[in-house]
């Protein structure tokens, strides 16, 4: 077992930032739901559009509370785990991590407890304005933590104190930094793929078991139609974007992705191959000549650097798991495009809601978009090392110098234990919500039939 502070340390804070993701890309990608639904329940005084809005705010306030209790402990490691790093960048990016908790999160966490307890009680229109609030809050919280993360990525609008520390120089070109901005739309298009796998999931279930149909119809239709989109947006241009700045900024991670060690022009991307990091090789593999080259430079026959091409100590730490995890999230990427797309086009032709194999792929389908956003995640953090801030400072640098390894390892013991309560805890609540459906929970049977199986 490996007994390196930074094993330890980058370990429990991918696990605690991993797991509290699962819940705010879902509230993201669940907010324009909400806005839209009150929007047709306004507009058209839709009682099934305000049955839907009222189903989803509900879920929407437990997966936000989730992740509200997972959030807190990632911040507190600033300061236990990474002090170093604390000390160096915090003048920067500790004035976004401020305004997301001062703006964003205040913004949004009053208006979803006027929404969730109150909605009954307040007029559509107002109803239409908090969820709107609701959607600008998460939306907003989302950039500044990006903003943050960027910095790190592609570092901007800095400047450098007289003891070597850095704080803001530019602060508009802190807030804007390109990279944040393409990340920015790649992630919220991302989340709202999830969002929308997740309500045709549901409804996918509704279907199946011959419940709720109006229900499932809103959600299959809704699901559908914006997951189609989101995922074509993911693939292109904010996947094209972001691909083009890492061939730019952080070509070593590039090369990574790719698990490309020569360089060369009309370099091919791998579609399945082995990476072989000892002999510098790629094994067994089946590749497209030159659209590397295209995603990188624009042309299919422009150079792209490989590995080799830079020195060891500026290799990602760990070229396997990129890699890996870079095709994951490429697979999963165009398997969604597949999916919603064939589902929409039954949709549109009248034939989803009989067409069982694919409410069965829909259904099933809903995890998959967590694992396509972690893997990107891996991409993305992984890409980035040796570096916790690109090109300034090393991530063993940036360390808590008094922390131990028994202590990580020991509190990242008690944070699995807390998350797997919590994980049970918020199944059970939604799976609770999910068999109650839009009726009221006094209405609900004690258990969750499958599909196919008498219900009630």
């Amino acid at each position: 077992m490996p007994d390196d502070i930074a094993f330890w340390s980058r370990l429990q804070f991918g696990f605690t930032i991993t797991y509290h993701y699962l819940f705010p890309q879902l509230t993201m990608g669940l907010a324009p739901f909400l806005v839209w639904w009150k929007w047709r329940a306004l507009r058209h005084d839709d009682d099934h559009s305000r049955t839907a809005a009222r189903f989803w705010t509900k879920f929407f306030g437990i997966s936000f509370a989730a992740g509200v209790v997972t959030g807190i402990p990632m911040e507190f490691q600033f300061g236990t785990n990474w002090s170093a790093f604390s000390a160096y960048a915090g003048g920067v990016v500790g004035q976004t991590l401020a305004m997301e908790g001062m703006i964003a999160f205040f913004l949004e966490s009053a208006f979803v407890g006027i929404l969730v307890a109150g909605e009954r009680r307040l007029s559509p229109r107002v109803n239409l304005l908090v969820a709107f609030l609701v959607l600008l809050g998460s939306w907003l919280s989302g950039y500044f933590i990006l903003v943050t993360n960027a910095f790190m990525q592609h570092p901007a609008g800095y400047a450098t104190a007289p003891d070597g520390t850095l704080h803001i120089g530019d602060f508009s070109s802190y807030l804007l930094n390109p990279w944040a901005l393409v990340m920015y739309a790649h992630t919220m298009a991302a989340a709202m793929v999830t969002g929308s796998f997740v309500v045709a999931a549901v409804g996918a279930l509704y279907a199946l078991r011959g419940t709720f149909a109006e229900h499932a119809r809103i959600c299959l239709a809704c699901g559908t139609a914006v997951g189609l989109a989101s995922a074509l947006l993911v693939a292109y241009p904010t996947g094209d974007a972001q691909a083009k700045q890492v061939a730019y900024h952080q070509e070593p991670a590039l090369a990574a992705m790719e698990g490309r060690f020569d360089s060369g022009t009309s370099a091919r991307i791998t579609i399945i191959g082995q990476p072989d990091v000892e002999r510098r090789r790629i094994d067994n593999p089946i590749a497209l000549p030159g659209v590397l080259s295209y995603l990188a430079t624009g042309s299919f026959h422009g150079r792209v650097r490989g590995l080799l091409a830079f020195p060891l100590d500026q290799w990602p730490t760990n070229i396997a798991l990129i890699y890996y995890a870079f095709h994951i999230m490429v697979g999963l990427g165009t398997l969604f495009i597949v999916i919603m797309g064939l589902a929409l086009v039954q949709h549109l032709r009248g034939r989803l809601l009989s067409c069982r194999w694919l409410l069965w792929t829909l259904l099933l389908s809903f995890p998959f978009p967590y694992i396509a956003t972690t893997a990107g995640w891996l991409t993305a953090e992984l890409g980035r090392q040796p570096w916790i801030v690109y090109g300034l400072m090393r991530t063993d640098d940036g360390l808590s110098p008094l922390v131990r390894p028994g202590t990580v390892l020991f509190t990242l013991i008690g944070f699995t234990g807390l998350y797997a309560v919590l994980g049970v805890l918020y199944l059970a609540l939604v799976g609770r919500m999910i068999l109650c459906g839009p009726r009221s929970t006094e209405d609900c049977p004690s258990r969750i039939p499958l599909p196919g199986a008498p219900h009630g």
